[in-house]
C-alpha cells in the first residue's frame, strides 16, 4: 500500500513540496488549501505532469481534510506573510490561529501522522501544533536547521569554488537571526573552514546565513523563498517515509538537553519510520551555548506571548 503525504497550504512553499514529493515517487499526495479551486488546479497541474516526468502517483486537491485521512505524514505550510503595519506579534498570533485550526483538523483525521511544520514563526508554530495536538514530541518537528544549513554551505561553497557536495555545515537554535552556525563543526571534506577562510569573510557568511530568508525577501518584494524550503520540508520526509534515519538538523521539542526545556529548537536529529528516533547532544564551547541559550530565548518569548492570548 503506497505512503500518504499531505501538504496543507497551496502557495508557494506548498505547491512546491507537493511537486517534488510526486517527483520523488514518496506516496500519494493530497494538496489542501482554503481557498476554493486552487488545490484542484495545481493537483490536476501535477497530476498531468505526471506522464512526462515518469512520477506515477495520485495527487488529489482538497478544500476540507476528508481526502486527507489517515495521512502517514502532514507538512504544514499554511499561513500569511507579514503586511505593512502589522507587527511580529500580529503575525504570530495570526498564524497561531491558522496553525491551531489546520492542527485540530489533522489530529482528527490522522491521529497517528507525523508532523512537519514549515510555517513562521518556525519554532512557536512547532509548539502550537504540539500543544493543540496531543501528539508525542517525536510525531512534530520542524523544518528549519535543514534550510539554514543549505544556505551556510552554498554561501561557503561559491567562496571557495567548490561543490556543495563537500560541504558539511552545522547550524543549531531557533529559525530567525538568532540561529547559531556553529563554524568550529563545518568543514570541507573534513578540512576545517577557519583553515579554508579568513576570519572576517567567515563571519560575513555566517551573518549572511543568519539572514538568508530576508535576502530573499527583499529581492522579491512581495514574496519570500520556497525552492528550498520545500526541498528541505521533502527531504525530510523522504528520511521518515523511507526510515533512511539521516542526521539531519530539526526543530525538536527539548526537555533539558542543552540545558533548554519546553521549546521547540535546532539540533541534530535522527529521522526515521517513527519521526525523531534521537536527538544528539553536541559538547558545545561556552560562547556557542551562551549563543544557543539566547536564540532559545527568542523562541520562549514568542511562545509566551501566544500563552497570554490562549
Amino acid at each position: 500500500m503506497r505512503k500518504k503525504v499531505t501538504v496543507v497550504g497551496g502557495g508557494n512553499v506548498g505547491a512546491s513540496c507537493a511537486v517534488n514529493l510526486a517527483l520523488k515517487e514518496l506516496g500519494d499526495v493530497v494538496l489542501v488549501d482554503v481557498v476554493e479551486g486552487i488545490p484542484q488546479g495545481k493537483g490536476l497541474d501535477m497530476l498531468q505532469m505526471g506522464p512526462i516526468e515518469g512520477y506515477d502517483v495520485a495527487i488529489t486537491g482538497a478544500n476540507d481534510y476528508e481526502a486527507t485521512a489517515n495521512s502517514d505524514v502532514v507538512v504544514i505550510t499554511a499561513g500569511l506573510a507579514r503586511k505593512p503595519g502589522m507587527s511580529r506579534d500580529d503575525l504570530l498570533l495570526a498564524n497561531y490561529a491558522v496553525v491551531k485550526s489546520v492542527t485540530e483538523n489533522v489530529a482528527k483525521h490522522s491521529p497517528h501522522a507525523i508532523l512537519v511544520l514549515v510555517t513562521n514563526p518556525l519554532d512557536a508554530m512547532c509548539w502550537t501544533a504540539l500543544h493543540v495536538s496531543k501528539f508525542p514530541k517525536h510525531r512534530v518537528i520542524g523544518m528549519a536547521g535543514v534550510l539554514d544549513s543549505a544556505r551556510f554551505r552554498t554561501f561557503i561553497a561559491a567562496e571557495l569554488n567548490v561543490s556543495v557536495e563537500n560541504v558539511t555545515a552545522v547550524v543549531l537554535g531557533g529559525h530567525g537571526d538568532t540561529m547559531v552556525p556553529v563554524v568550529r563543526l563545518s568543514n570541507v571534506s573534513g578540512i576545517p573552514l577557519t583553515e579554508l577562510i579568513a576570519k572576517d569573510k567567515l563571519d560575513a557568511i555566517v551573518t549572511r546565513t543568519a539572514n538568508g530568508g530576508a535576502e530573499i525577501v527583499k529581492h522579491l518584494k512581495t514574496g519570500s523563498a520556497y525552492y528550498a524550503p520545500s526541498a528541505a520540508a521533502v527531504e525530510m520526509v523522504e528520511s521518515i517515509l523511507k526510515d533512511k534515519k539521516k542526521i539531519l538538523p530539526c526543530s525538536v521539542y527539548l526537555e533539558g538537553e542543552y540545558g533548554i526545556k519546553g521549546v521547540f529548537v535546532g539540533v541534530p536529529v535522527k529521522l526515521g519510520a517513527k519521526g525523531i528516533e534521537k536527538i544528539y547532544e553536541i559538547q558545545l564551547t561556552g560562547d556557542e551555548s551562551a549563543a544557543l541559550n539566547k536564540s532559545a530565548g527568542a523562541v520562549q518569548e514568542l511562545v509566551d506571548v501566544i500563552k497570554s492570548k490562549m
